[in-house]
């Protein structure tokens, strides 16, 4: 079963290993980074295999929100491109 999720993080002093999250975030699937710190993924992984994988390559103090996002659209905002963005969030 394939899920669209939403991750959020906020990664806090000392640390602030942006590189090890983003590739643990970009192991995921199919992805867009919305901001610095908000992603959309869409994973054969649940959002529990998810939160599991992206907290490994955080520091204790770093937080993290994974949402299933089970259906929705995007819209323009901040122009991102629409339509590969549907396209990957209405993926089978």
């Amino acid at each position: 079963m394939a899920y669209n999720l939403f991750i959020a993080y906020d990664l806090l002093p000392p640390g602030q290993n942006y590189e090890a999250v983003s590739k643990a975030i970009m192991g995921l699937g199919k992805y867009y980074k919305f901001q610095y710190s908000l992603w959309y993924v869409h994973t054969e992984h649940t959002p529990e295999q998810a939160f599991a994988i992206v907290t490994a390559a955080m520091d204790a103090w770093d937080k993290l929100a994974v949402i299933n996002a089970q259906s929705g659209v995007v819209t323009n905002w901040d122009h991102p491109p629409v339509d590969t963005i549907n396209s990957i969030w209405h993926a089978p």
